[in-house]
């Protein structure tokens, strides 16, 4: 109850903003909803089950490609780490590939992908794959060479060497990175969703957008938000729960 007391107070901080700002400043409602507008039309999507279907195609595609984009980034992070010549000559192309926004690809995405939920899948595993790739092989570098030196005595191949004793100490470090991978993979998958899908709930603003419902607009925005909210509380309970087990063994 400790940790939700702030959490409720700053939304409803928030709530009484909003509600003071479209007082104050003599908005349309039309183009600047308020919090009761909003919640109605809140209630309405949740009430006819819509904003549910959309949450569940979102979440797909999101765990998809994030989840993806993690197993990849972290094996590569692992051997790259190690095959410092090797990473030398790919830091450079992954140093000009990482600053470019995954909407930046999203005209070949969509020639090359169609629309539906491949285009937002590829958006999302770019977006979180630079991260954990770049977090992966930085934890792996700083490694204590101590570990490196008892494997090497008891003679452990390249693999149960990253296995057994890279991975566990690297870990701590990596978490760090899926922490920053998930926010931005979620920012994306909204911005991934209004490009080529036809359902989930960036494809909801966009259409309630055509619409001119902006009531609804902000509705979605306000989901968004709270599941994001909810994302980022359960990846700190997991990296929490990794200090825990591997904490002490971390560079």
């Amino acid at each position: 109850m400790k940790k939700i007391g702030p959490i409720l107070l700053g939304l409803i901080l928030l709530l009484c903003i909003w509600q003071l700002v479209t007082v104050i400043g003599g908005h349309d409602a039309a183009l600047f909803p308020p919090p009761l507008d909003v919640l109605t039309a809140l209630y309405e999507i949740i009430k006819d089950g819509s904003i549910f279907e959309h949450i569940q195609i979102s979440l797909f595609r999101f765990f998809s490609g994030y989840l993806l984009a993690v197993v990849v980034a972290v094996i590569l992070g692992l051997f790259l780490g190690r095959w410092s010549k090797v990473w030398s000559i790919l830091d450079p192309i992954v140093q000009v590939l990482r600053p470019v926004s995954p909407i930046a690809w999203s005209p070949f995405i969509v020639l090359w992908f169609g629309i539906g939920n491949m285009p937002a899948i590829v958006i999302i595993f770019i977006a979180a794959f630079f991260p954990v790739l770049l977090s992966t092989v930085s934890a792996v570098k700083k490694v204590d060479n101590v570990y490196l030196r008892v494997a090497a005595n008891f003679e452990m191949s390249q693999f149960h060497l990253l296995k057994k004793i890279v991975f566990p100490a690297a870990f701590p470090m990596i978490a760090n990175g899926l922490h920053m991978a998930l926010g931005s993979a979620w920012i994306f998958l909204v911005a991934g969703e209004m490009v080529g899908a036809q359902s989930g709930l960036g494809f909801l603003i966009v259409d309630a957008r055509n619409s001119l419902s902006l009531d609804l607009v902000m509705a979605a925005i306000i989901v968004i938000g709270l599941l994001g909210l909810l994302l980022d509380k359960a990846i700190r309970y997991f990296e929490n729960w990794v200090t825990k087990i591997w904490g002490g063994q971390g560079a």
